[in-house]
């Protein structure tokens, strides 16, 4: 009896790994403007099996949705700058970790789609220009790497502003991408980003 409950671990545990080096397909469409956010997630195991699916905003959300957008566009709309300007300020410190995370991650994904388009935008026209010229630089890396991906950027000199658009279908290998993300996560700067993103 004890045989069989450890042959049955050990094919649970086989079948996990395998998973995990095989990975899951991601399939992603969304369309963000200002507050409102549209689109549909799917992750599906095998490249064909669904196991998870979510389409946002769901049905029931979107009449309080329209309610809170009126009594809180104004309030958003002040501090959406001066929260992502503090962001892309903890974010400076942490551009070369991106890089070599980037360059380890497009390793561990197969794309075959990558298609997405931001637009943004800060209150000063001088920080607009300098943090869309780090947003450039970090989207080549992954154009470059990849002949499926498509990613760009344009500057907005109109305020506050950050939407994008896009479709994508990758396929990540999970198991070989845990040492890159762990690596990442070890930097100091990293984590203090993080917790500003959290506490923001």
């Amino acid at each position: 009896m004890l045989n069989i409950l450890l042959m049955i671990i050990l094919i649970i545990i086989l079948f996990i790994i395998i998973l995990l080096y095989i990975g899951v397909k991601i399939a992603l469409i969304y369309d963000k403007k200002g507050s409102k956010l549209e689109g549909c997630l799917k992750i599906l195991i095998l490249k064909k099996i669904k196991v998870y699916s979510l389409e946002f905003p769901s049905s029931d959300s979107k009449k309080e949705d329209e309610k809170e957008d009126e009594e809180e566009e104004d309030e958003e709309d002040e501090s959406e700058g001066r929260n992502m300007k503090e962001i892309f300020e903890l974010a400076k410190p942490c551009f070369e970790d991106f890089k070599i995370f980037l360059k380890s991650f497009t390793r561990c994904i197969k794309i075959q789609k990558l298609d997405n388009h931001l637009i943004f935008g800060l209150d000063s026209y001088a920080d607009t220009g300098k943090y869309i010229g780090y947003i450039w630089g970090l989207l080549a890396i992954v154009n470059r790497a990849h002949k499926n991906a498509r990613l760009s950027a344009e500057p907005s000199f109109n305020g506050s502003v950050l939407d994008a658009h896009g479709t994508n279908e990758i396929e990540i290998s999970i198991l070989k991408m845990i040492p890159p993300a762990i690596r990442l996560i070890m930097q100091k700067e990293v984590r203090e980003l993080i917790r500003g993103v959290r506490n923001g």
